[in-house]
């Protein structure tokens, strides 16, 4: 007689995003000079794939990857600073994503919506990950 062992475990794959959609904001960007006198309506795409081994806990915040600090870090990055390229933002936005420990990949997609005529927007987008 053939023995037969039943698995009750459940197993998973699990995958938490963070989402910040069409964040928009008046910055100071590009290269030239009437982009250097007046800021420009800019939107922001951003996901987050975060720790899948970390169990979010209302108790503790730090198991979170917080959307409202991370708004607010962006907001104060394109307030103090002119970025010549969409691809220099993108760098300091992906440096403070990845200052958080949960941050394991991420997708940035940044539009300057009134820099081209006959068009909705023109932008970047970038994906990045830890290795």
């Amino acid at each position: 007689m053939k023995v037969i062992k039943l698995k009750l475990k459940e197993k998973f794959k699990y995958r938490r995003k963070v989402i910040v959609k069409n964040l928009l904001l008046n910055v100071f960007i590009g290269i030239h000079k009437f982009e250097k006198k007046k800021k420009q309506r800019v939107r922001f795409n951003i996901e987050i794939i975060t720790d899948p081994s970390v169990k979010p806990n209302n108790k503790d915040l730090s198991t979170i990857l917080n959307y409202e600090e991370l708004v607010n870090k962006i907001k104060i990055l394109v307030k103090n600073q002119h970025h010549e390229l969409l691809e220099d933002l993108a760098e300091n936005i992906f440096d403070i994503i990845f200052h958080n420990r949960l941050s394991k990949k991420a997708k940035i997609k940044i539009e300057k919506l009134d820099i081209m005529k006959n068009s909705e927007s023109v932008g970047v987008e970038f994906l990045k990950n830890k290795i």
